[in-house]
């Protein structure tokens, strides 16, 4: 017979736990409109988002927003209203709550969209470290740090990244950055395989520089970082435009490689429904008109080639060759509005941080990748091939 404790101890053990008390998140943005990456982002974490088959709703309350500008479509006053939370005029302010001290147990930072201007490489130059500065100031006051998840490049400035990630070292706090690349689906899904040899890559994107350029060379570094001896950095950047693209002497194996995991070749195949090889002669300068190649020399010798292809296909596509497995090759899927599902894949990942205090992936990477970005755009700015010592950023996938 049970004894009443080991009743009430079976009873017990058969009720529902209590939920966790929620986390309490602080978001940062630029603008929050319909499409922004402020609205993207943010609103997974006010509404959920759909995960591996299934609804999820994070475990997560926003508790505060502060917005930088508020254009025509502004949403930010429309969401505090309507999920209980409150629009800070300043970023402290948004931190605490309006109070002293910090007030929340993860900061959310998206800088990415509204109106800012250019610099003399072309570079949108979005206030990602000028943000973050501010939350490290409340962190120091405060006497204590939480993650923060700070959205695409760390900035457009190495140096203000690299002082970004310093911050986060020196605070013991996670960090995690980057695009939604490297965690969307693969079409087919591959991996490179830990600890392969690499002998070559040909990276395929769209969209322009200085905002989609970053997006493809991210993707393009989290199939490299894998490679034999991890990574060790970058040597020398060239960025090449117009005739001098199509000069850039990637191997053709490769991108037609990458070319065939595109769904969305354009020229004959949308005119009259014809398949065409992209990369016959002449077809790929018919269609590309600023065509642009990125030449990375990493220190360890493996070279990679970003062909942004604006007019001949759509989408992000990857080649390389490995040693001994022949040639690996992959779209990275962008799925299209308005719910651009993709994102919430990279939505898991942040709130995966968030919850458990350890980015899933080094911020070294996007570090990386923020430099690679920067110095080739002041490669085209000088006509030249780039030495490049200060990205010797060394990490492990």
């Amino acid at each position: 017979m049970l004894t009443r404790r080991e009743f009430v101890g079976a009873a017990a053990a058969l009720l529902p736990l209590n939920p966790a008390k929620p986390l309490r998140v602080a978001i940062v943005t630029t603008i929050y409109k319909y499409l922004s990456h402020g609205q993207h982002i943010g609103d997974r974490f006010l509404i959920g988002y759909p995960i591996d088959g299934a609804w999820h709703k994070p475990n997560i309350k926003v508790v505060s927003l502060y917005v930088d500008q508020k254009p025509d479509g502004d949403l930010s006053q429309e969401r505090a209203s309507e999920f209980g939370f409150r629009v800070y005029p300043t970023i402290a302010e948004a931190l605490c709550c309006g109070g002293d001290s910090l007030a929340c147990d993860a900061v959310l930072i998206v800088a990415e969209h509204g109106d800012y201007p250019r610099n003399d490489k072309g570079q949108i130059l979005y206030p990602r470290y000028e943000f973050f500065e501010q939350c490290v100031k409340v962190f120091e006051k405060s006497g204590r740090a939480v993650p923060v998840y700070n959205d695409k490049h760390l900035s457009y400035s190495f140096e203000k990244a690299q002082s970004m990630v310093a911050a986060s070292k020196k605070l013991k706090f996670p960090m995690l950055g980057g695009s939604s690349l490297p965690v969307t689906w693969r079409l087919p899904q591959v991996e490179v395989p830990h600890g392969a040899v690499i002998e070559e890559a040909v990276m395929v994107g769209v969209g322009g520089s200085d905002p989609m350029d970053f997006h493809a060379l991210e993707g393009m570094q989290c199939m490299l970082e894998r490679r034999h001896g991890g990574e060790t950095g970058v040597r020398a950047v060239q960025l090449l435009t117009g005739d001098a693209a199509w000069q850039a002497g990637w191997s053709k194996d490769l991108l037609s490689a990458a070319l065939s995991r595109s769904d969305t070749p354009l020229g004959l195949t949308v005119t009259d429904g014809r398949t065409q090889d992209l990369t016959a002669p002449g077809v790929l300068a018919s269609l590309v008109k600023e065509p642009a190649a990125y030449r990375i020399e990493y220190r360890d010798g493996l070279r990679a080639t970003l062909l942004m292809l604006d007019g001949a296909v759509k989408d992000f596509n990857f080649a390389a060759r490995v040693r001994g497995a022949g040639i690996l090759s992959t779209q990275f899927l962008l799925t299209p509005v308005p719910n651009v599902t993709y994102s919430a894949c990279l939505v898991s990942k942040i709130e995966e941080m968030f919850m458990t205090r350890h980015a899933p992936y080094p911020i070294e990477r996007t570090l990386l990748t923020s430099g690679i970005l920067e110095s080739c755009l002041e490669s085209k700015k000088q006509n030249k091939r780039l030495e490049t010592p200060h990205l010797a950023v060394a990490y492990a996938a």
